[in-house]
């Protein structure tokens, strides 16, 4: 028996992950545990937790791989400063002290901290490091169905790489072409959400979410200025306009000088149509440089399917264009795109590498409906409730899902915590926040009042696989919520003149569909299917909710709220559901309601996580 330990830390989404004869057995982010947003800290908790769930200790553990090497990102760091010098001084200064005290000499830094784990580890020959980018490219290809596949990776930057062509083939992967630093379609997506006010590296679904509401009217003046599209796919930004090779933002003053207005104040409540104007542009271009990206890739021939990683392929908007082009017969995204997934890469790209050892193909995938987080018992589930002092009801399942589908045709909105917590940014039913989609004001009162968050945030249909063709547009399963697609024109409302006249966040007064809560306003939606092989309670739950509504669609969205990690213990659960206006919870077998809890377990939650 083999056991491999995934680890990536140290700049954003800390993970671990265990990896047991080529199986995926655990993954879960440290944010999860820690309760931080984006946690970069070495994850403790995360590493703790996969190697309860593999039932090892780490001494027994054969290989631990962090996911990238520190001698080539730090060669880039250094490059990088020279070729600005005298620019970028402070930046240097600042990062330099962190590199020689911990980061450069890495190896000995992550074996001193896998030491707290078990004092009898003791081989620091253990730890490997792999490649950025073949870690993001290895976390898509080999849990993939796919026996060959094209992997493009799209991100920041990893050492040197911002944008790799890879090719799988069976258990054998190889990076063909490379895009370097500080071309980068991530970092150029990031200086735009930098622009609009939003958190880097946080705040880019904002921008995907905000487009919409706009025109992409500042399309060509991107392409024109900051932006060259090569006939072969590639790209080139004009750094000119760009300060985050060397500075401490992302934007310079000529940047500004080319939009004409200054950066929006994050603290402000003062989205503007200039600032969905500015969202719909960029990401108009990013869509533009992917296509033109996927139809170069497809040209050369390499495979019939197409395999996306790297945080650019959680930009499910773009994932749809994909899809609609037609370009590849078979698409695959791994659902934790960004660097958690990198754990995963690192461990089942040594795997298969540098063991050599043979794929076993599923015909889904090898993710498990990405449920690979911990979980619960029901007398783990009582134990908590009574140590806090809650009130609950202990139910079957069917009478459970009976009783929680009747409060959600009465409008109740839902927290339901059940099974492994998902690995990746989105939830899938384990820990979700559950409501009707048929509600006119559904969408607002979820924002505002359970998320504390922007208005203009829409959110996702869970559909139950077998319906999907009768309501939206597309005709491929989306499991983790990647896909982006219109509702069938039968499930639309007509809009009336006055109404067309509308712009920007008063595009939310209008009814779009009969599903109004997951319907954005241009007819799209973020979609996730659901089958009962994978997620059978949450299964049962929309079919049972289409018998009594006949719409086999819920609400689903993260159960957390803005600049809260995920809900991952029960404890989480049941803060996060008496400090919001969630009605009920739902735990395991629990049920909860609001009105039974007592007053003094109310907590004052909306300020207690750094808003993102």
């Amino acid at each position: 028996m083999t056991n491999i330990l995934g680890i990536s830390a140290f700049y954003h989404d800390s993970a671990a992950t265990l990896l047991t004869d080529g199986e995926i057995i655990a993954a879960a982010q440290e944010e999860r545990f820690t309760r931080v947003k984006h946690d970069s800290s070495y994850p403790y908790n995360a590493v703790e937790f996969v190697l309860q769930k593999g039932n090892i200790k780490l001494n027994e553990v054969d290989y631990i791989v962090f996911y990238e090497k520190p001698f080539l990102k730090f060669e880039r760091l250094l490059e990088t400063y020279l070729a600005f010098a005298p620019r970028g001084f402070k930046s240097f200064s600042m990062s330099m002290p962190i590199w020689l005290r911990e980061k450069l000499f890495q190896k000995k830094y992550l074996f001193d901290k896998l030491k707290m784990h078990d004092l009898k580890f003791s081989s620091i020959d253990k730890i490997h490091f792999s490649e950025h980018h073949f870690s993001h490219a290895a976390s898509a290809f080999y849990p993939s169905p796919f026996k060959d596949a094209a992997i493009l990776t799209l991100d920041g930057v990893g050492e040197w790489a911002t944008t790799t062509l890879a090719i799988g083939n069976d258990n054998k992967l190889k990076i063909l072409k490379e895009m370097h630093f500080p071309h980068s379609i991530g970092l150029l997506y990031s200086a735009f959400t930098y622009y609009l006010g939003f958190k880097v590296n946080s705040g880019e679904y904002k921008v995907m979410g905000l487009a919409p509401y706009g025109s992409p009217k500042y399309e060509e003046l991107i392409l024109k200025n900051l932006v060259h599209l090569k006939n072969d796919g590639t790209f080139r930004l004009n750094l000119k306009y760009f300060n985050y090779a060397t500075g401490l933002t992302m934007i310079n003053k000529n940047f500004i000088k080319l939009f004409g207005k200054e950066a929006r104040d994050s603290k402000q409540n003062n989205i503007e149509k200039f600032h969905m104007d500015i969202a719909a542009s960029i990401q108009k271009v990013t869509e533009k440089i992917v296509i033109n990206l996927v139809n170069s890739i497809k040209k050369e021939n390499y495979s019939n399917n197409l395999c996306l990683a790297g945080g650019v392929a959680l930009n499910c908007v773009a994932n749809g264009k994909i899809l609609k082009s037609r370009s590849f017969k078979n698409i695959w995204i791994q659902p934790a795109a960004g660097d958690a997934g990198g754990s995963l890469g690192a461990a089942i790209g040594f795997w298969h590498k540098e063991l050599k050892k043979d794929r076993k193909i599923k015909n889904d995938d090898s993710m498990k409906g990405s449920y690979l987080g911990p979980s619960y018992s029901n007398s783990e589930v009582e134990n908590t409730l009574k140590n806090i002092g809650a009130k609950y009801h202990f139910l079957d399942d069917m009478p459970l899902i009976e009783r929680v589908s009747k409060y959600l045709i009465e409008q109740k909105i839902i927290g339901w915590f059940q099974g492994r917590m998902e690995f990746g940014p989105r939830a899938l039913g384990s820990r979700s926040i559950i409501a009707d989609p048929r509600s006119e004001d559904m969408q607002k009162k979820l924002n505002l009042k359970i998320k504390f968050r922007e208005s203009f945030r829409p959110f996702a249909p869970a559909i139950i696989i077998d319906k999907l063709k009768d309501w939206f547009e597309i005709d491929v399963p989306s499991p983790y919520m990647l896909m982006v697609s219109e509702i069938k024109q039968d499930k639309r409302i007509n809009i009336k003149d006055d109404q067309k006249k509308l712009f920007g966040i008063d595009l939310l007064k209008v009814k779009r569909s009969i599903v109004p809560a997951v319907t954005h306003v241009d007819y799209s939606a973020r979609i996730q299917t659901v089958d009962s092989k994978t997620n059978k309670k949450f299964y049962n739950l929309l079919a049972k909710f289409n018998e009594l509504s006949e719409c086999p669609i819920l609400v689903n969205t993260s159960f957390n709220i803005r600049g809260e990690p995920i809900v991952c213990s029960v404890e989480d659960a049941f803060n996060c559901f008496m400090g919001t206006n969630i009605d009920i919870l739902v735990c395991e077998n629990f049920l909860l309601l609001k009105n039974e809890q007592l007053q003094a377990s109310n907590i004052d939650y909306k300020d207690k996580f750094k808003l993102d």
